[in-house]
């Protein structure tokens, strides 16, 4: 065996899957489905009876989480389909910056900075107003597959 020291490059990333199989026929409306690779959740489903050549087939319909676009796909309801891991976690808004970041305060009191403005309108101008104004804001990030994005928000009074 040699002395030397080994050296590895940690990249802080336990290696946990982004989605998890489900069986096509288990999954129901307002649960979440990988269409062609984005994480979407199902608005509609939609089951054929067996055909000819046996496989009954599920019809999904899906919204991207995170750009609202439709997805369809059909899958026989016997097969594994990802389903994607998502979380929601609530961050106190510190700030907003010029270039379209905000600062966030996490749980154990360090700052998240690598977040964008939501690019909702509606949610967009909340947001801003409420800083303006003063008030006390949380916000819900939503992340899943390695994205995260901003999907709501609470006040909680003034400052």
């Amino acid at each position: 065996m040699s002395d030397e020291e080994h050296h590895f490059e940690s990249k802080a990333d336990a290696g946990a899957s982004k989605t998890y199989p489900q069986q096509a026929g288990t999954i129901r409306k307002n649960g979440y489905i990988v269409i062609k690779g984005r994480p979407c959740k199902v608005v509609e489903v939609s089951t054929s009876k067996t055909g000819k050549h046996g496989h009954a087939k599920c019809h999904f319909v899906g919204i991207d989480i995170f750009n609202a676009k439709k997805f369809e796909d059909i899958v026989p309801s016997s097969h594994n389909c990802d389903v994607p891991h998502v979380t929601r976690t609530d961050y106190q808004l510190i700030d907003i910056s010029e270039d379209g970041f905000v600062s966030l305060l996490t749980e154990n009191g360090n700052t998240k900075d690598d977040l964008r403005l939501p690019t909702d309108e509606s949610l967009l101008a909340q947001i801003k107003d409420g800083f303006a104004e003063g008030k006390d804001l949380v916000v819900s990030v939503m992340c899943s597959m390695g994205e995260e994005q901003i999907c709501a928000l609470k006040d909680i009074g003034p400052k």
